[in-house]
């Protein structure tokens, strides 16, 4: 027992190092503690969030009114261009972090594709800036059949812009998270605190990037015109790249590990290819589960992760094969249980993805219907000004700048005496609140849409713009958990070489569930028309003669479904005890003193089952 304990101690001496180990310089030496990482280096990467949501939200929030109002496609498909534009900004997020992970480096990733983004913008500015460029001026409203739809170099021009800021942007966004997160020593219990911390503070860059777009860059792009307005984009961008270099000196960056496709499907080929051998029992047999001196980092600087009994099947993997001539097997035929615990992750944290792509397509509705909705209100606020439709997405932003600091102040330290976390509660529990507070939110949308059509119709009144903030203030209030617990969740649950990939996972929930709006709004009009001489209920630009009310009803079922379907798969995952979300510097220890004692017994490791 005396050996076991030096060995746990000299495991943890060893962890402590790993990070400096595994982080370098931006001239690619070891990184010194006292210099380099912490809240120092991330503040400018969270200048880069701030501007960069700052540029990309002011396009993104108003675009529809940009598609429909100077381009001149119909009101369902406007909407579907935003949304599908939104959906390939968080799909091309997986390209981001593969070519971080892989080859470039989450630094060189931003800013090669910052700039991408960049020109996007300016060549965004340049079309709305000359009338040869756009359609002829014509009322959508008024004039909605005989206008003019952009067409030819005209439309190939916008979509060529509007793609490479979601290139740029997609890239972008999963590394601007994990490279801040970086910044923090996991083996280090002050700093390890402080990470929790770092996403709400994250978060709060996100709030203000918005809330600044969405009051002043949507005035300007509304009374100075879109072209002065994608101009301000462009130079918010560039500001955010100002930020982003002026940390260079500072930054602990993680070295690319080259493909991390590469060991994933060796563990799925070498499955397939021993398909028929028998898992041990002791799962101390399989290759690479044994506790070596270096049981804590492997020859690559990385943590080995403890085996787990979850998908056995993944097991065989790691299944030595003896033959007369004591040859080395292929990795393609034979990977150690590391290899194999990194694919469990990933297919364990699959459902809970999937689980927010529901959350994120009511995200889609609030971005299109939900201004199109305030365009048919009042928006006078007081004599001569008027509240731009789009800035009312603001509302939720502007409550969550005061909402998120007393949210780190006042409700974590509470939490955190009651439940011993270090975040307060866990990543699933805040995820699953959200879920269930945007439900309130479609319920809102819809007994307001009902109001607001009745009245229209009825009485010929047109109610304040006013009347649809609670819809925003709602789903405000559930973003803050659900985005910033799954951003937590999928980062903690990464290995080393896998940060930006799977943080990248949280943004391609974004695009699944803008891209079922799309597929949504399509079925919908396309079954409701078919029992009626109608359109359908989204297939007039006309909201007065739709039936939105009763596309948010539909919304409010399928997110509640999703909620109890996310409490069953939150019930249902396990975390690997070497990467429990409890403290990692006393619990990991423990862990490992635990499975070496359980696998010399033939005893499987028990299940971490944390809701």
């Amino acid at each position: 027992m005396d050996d076991m304990e030096k060995t746990i101690r000299k495991h943890k001496g060893e962890s402590m190092a790993m990070s400096v180990e595994t982080s370098v310089d931006w001239r690619g030496r070891p990184c010194k503690s006292n210099k380099h990482g912490g809240m120092t280096a991330a503040v400018f990467v969270l200048g880069l969030q701030a501007f960069e949501m700052m540029a990309i939200a002011a396009v993104g929030n108003n675009l529809i009114t940009y598609v429909f109002n100077d381009m001149h496609f119909p009101l369902s498909k406007s909407a579907n261009i935003v949304t599908n534009f939104i959906g390939t900004v968080f799909l091309l997020s997986l390209l981001g972090g593969f070519l971080s992970d892989s080859y470039l480096g989450s630094f060189w990733t931003m800013l090669i594709f910052g700039f991408v983004e960049l020109s996007g913008f300016i060549l965004l500015s340049v079309q709305a800036h000359l009338p040869q460029l756009k359609p002829p001026h014509c009322n959508m409203v008024l004039e909605g059949d005989n206008c003019l739809e952009a067409k030819g170099y005209k439309a190939l021009i916008f979509f060529l812009a509007l793609y490479l800021v979601a290139l740029g942007s997609g890239c972008l966004k999963p590394n601007i998270i994990s490279h801040g997160a970086d910044q923090f020593r996991k083996d280090d219990s002050k700093q390890s605190k402080k990470l929790s911390s770092y996403f709400n503070a994250a978060y709060f860059a996100f709030c203000m990037g918005e809330l600044v777009a969405l009051t002043v860059l949507v005035w300007v792009q509304t009374h100075s015109g879109m072209d002065v307005g994608f101009g301000v984009s462009a130079a918010a961008m560039a500001m955010g790249l100002i930020s982003l270099i002026s940390g260079t000196l500072v930054y602990m960056n993680k070295p690319p590990r080259g493909s991390i496709f590469t060991p994933i499907t060796q563990v799925f080929v070498a499955a397939i290819t021993k398909r028929k051998q028998i898992c041990p029992s002791n799962s101390g047999m399989l290759h690479g589960s044994q506790l070596p001196e270096s049981a804590l980092v492997s020859s690559s600087n990385v943590r080995n992760l403890l085996h787990t009994e979850k998908f056995r099947f993944l097991d065989k993997a790691c299944i030595k094969v003896q033959d007369q001539m004591q040859t080395s097997e292929s990795p393609w035929r034979l990977c150690t249980v590391t290899q194999v615990e990194q694919v469990k992750i990933i297919i364990s944290v699959v459902p809970i993805f999937a689980c927010t792509i529901i959350f994120n397509t009511i995200l889609a509705q609030l971005q299109t219907f939900s201004v199109q909705q305030g365009s048919s209100m009042n928006t006078k606020l007081i004599k001569g000004f008027q509240i731009p439709p789009a800035s009312l997405q603001s509302i939720p932003y502007l409550m969550l700048i005061f909402l998120v600091p007393l949210y780190e102040t006042v409700f974590v330290p509470v939490a955190r005496k009651i439940t011993g976390r270090d975040s307060g509660i866990s990543p699933l529990q805040r995820i699953g609140i959200g879920l269930f507070v945007a439900t309130l939110s479609m319920v809102s949308a819809a007994l307001v849409e009902r109001k607001r059509r009745n009245s229209a119709l009825d009485s010929n009144k047109i109610l304040s713009i006013f009347w649809i903030a609670p819809q925003f203030l709602i789903f405000g209030l559930s973003e803050m958990f659900t985005a910033v617990g799954l951003i937590e969740f999928f980062y903690k649950q990464s290995v080393e070489g896998m940060q930006s990939f799977l943080t990248a996972m949280t943004y391609c929930s974004y695009s699944f569930g803008f891209f079922l709006s799309s597929l949504l709004v399509s079925l919908v009009n396309r079954i409701t028309s078919g029992h009626s001489s109608t359109r359908g209920w989204l297939g007039d630009n006309d909201l007065n003669k739709d039936r939105l009310d009763l596309f948010y009803w539909l919304l409010a079922a399928l997110s509640l479904i999703n909620f109890f379907n996310y409490l069953f798969w939150s019930r249902w995952y396990s975390y690997n005890p070497s990467l429990s979300p409890t403290s990692q510097h006393d619990s990991y220890a423990e862990d490992l003193e635990n499975h070496s004692l359980n696998s010399s017994k033939h005893i499987a490791a028990p299940d971490n089952n944390i809701p």
